[in-house]
């Protein structure tokens, strides 16, 4: 392991006014997000899908920093034969690839999960490195509800991400480690917070024990929300400066960036809630964007499956990775949606 190196390709990740686009969707999840705009989602279709995202000149070289890939995609090649991950470091992105196995049910513990995929992890990181890969991510998911999260949940989920992270930089690979905390349900805001720090104070904890070196990694968690289901909403204000507090509280200076989850939230609303963190400022860690539907959302509409809505589709990316970008350096502001978008 080179921590230097680990380091290097952590800080590249979080670059000040780029981010990442997670392009890691399972077969069943994109699927039903083609079904939604009435494309059969075959590999064709989706290599073409995520080949036009990749070759948007202008979003990728200005404001994407890294691009988290399936195991589908980092093997596959654009139509002009060239690989895919070539693509992405020709635009100055780096390759990653998401190396979980998905969450499954956790045993006795009614509506949580634990995240597999520890078995073979050692050889296939291996594997994906020589794919091109630079860096991996792994998720764990914690819901909030009537008796839940347990700390069965959460301990065992933060040990597997802490055991994920140990292989990954044996193997000289920057880990992304993915604590979510869902929004879905109708807890409060304050429950989101009480949970969040719990569950950030043990996978640190478990990182730690684990031998992670911290300087070598990127966090990516949930901001703090209430649940879509919440009667009471809050303000993009309240969520930046309850997430920066817990943050503060959780994450250790050692690490080089924290890149959020949009979790559900829409478009603008992560980009607004983003920029509402950075406009506080006075933290140790880049703050910046791991998004994927709240990226993705736009240009999938956009293009629709036709070969002539390509330049439409990349125009609506660009304009979502731009929005993002500035919102990584706290200069985004609303009237920028429609007059950017004009200018495109």
């Amino acid at each position: 392991m080179d921590l230097a190196e680990l380091n290097r390709v952590a800080t590249a990740m979080v670059a000040p006014g780029k981010g990442l686009l997670a392009a890691d969707e399972s077969g069943g999840t994109i699927a039903k997000r083609f079904a939604a705009i009435d494309v059969e989602s075959t590999e064709t279709n989706r290599r073409d899908y995520r080949e036009l995202l990749f070759r948007s000149t202008k979003a990728m070289h200005d404001h994407i920093s890294g691009v988290i890939l399936f195991d589908e995609t980092i093997r596959q090649k654009a139509v002009d034969g060239t690989p895919l991950v070539k693509i992405i470091e020709q635009a100055g992105a780096i390759p990653g690839i998401k190396v979980d196995k998905g969450a499954k049910s956790l045993a006795f513990c009614p509506g949580e999960t634990i995240t597999e995929g520890l078995d073979g992890l050692r050889e296939r990181l291996a594997e994906y490195r020589e794919l091109g890969a630079r860096f991996c991510k792994w998720r764990a998911v914690i819901n909030i509800g009537s008796g839940i999260p347990t700390y069965d949940s959460i301990s065992s989920n933060a040990h597997a991400l802490a055991r994920y992270a140990a292989l990954c930089q044996e193997q000289g690979l920057v880990p992304i480690v993915e604590p979510e905390v869902l929004m879905d349900g109708d807890h409060t805001i304050d429950r989101c917070d009480e949970v969040t720090e719990l569950v950030l104070k043990t996978v640190f904890q478990a990182l730690f024990t684990a031998r992670v070196k911290l300087e070598g990694m990127v966090l990516k968690p949930n901001m703090i929300v209430p649940g879509a289901k919440c009667a009471t909403q809050a303000s993009d204000e309240d969520i930046a400066e309850k997430t920066i507090r817990v943050l503060k509280d959780c994450v250790p200076s050692a690490v080089p960036g924290i890149a959020f989850l949009s979790g559900g939230q829409a478009d603008v609303e992560a980009t607004a809630r983003l920029d509402a963190m950075n406009k506080i400022g006075g933290f140790p860690w880049h703050l910046t964007f791991s998004y994927g539907r709240a990226l993705q959302h736009a240009p999938q509409v956009a293009w629709s499956g036709k070969p002539e809505n390509v330049a439409a589709a990349e125009a609506a990316f660009s304009h979502r990775a731009e929005m993002n970008g500035l919102a990584t350096l706290g200069k985004w502001t609303p009237d920028m949606e429609s007059t950017i978008a004009q200018r495109s």
